[in-house]
């Protein structure tokens, strides 16, 4: 994807129309997430926990390290809040 270079006011005008893709304007190649940056880690977990995981990844239709992020996630934030 090429990018466009327009002037400051042209994308003003653009974004407040909301008729096109803004996107279009950015070279996002070489964009990050401050904050979410990812770190491989290894845990180890019962093979009862790992069946447990997999019948839910299935059932809500998510990869078991989607399911695990989520529930860390969730208790995190009860921890948090």
């Amino acid at each position: 994807m090429s990018t466009k270079i327009i002037s400051a006011e042209e994308f003003d005008k653009i974004f407040d129309e909301g008729e096109e893709d803004i996107l279009q304007y950015f070279d996002v190649s070489k964009t990050t997430r401050p904050g979410l940056e990812q770190e491989k880690i290894s845990v180890s977990l019962p093979k009862q926990m790992l069946v447990s995981l997999d019948r839910e990844a299935v059932r809500i239709g998510s990869p078991r390290q989607a399911v695990i992020e989520l529930w860390l996630d969730e208790k995190l934030e009860t921890l948090i809040a």
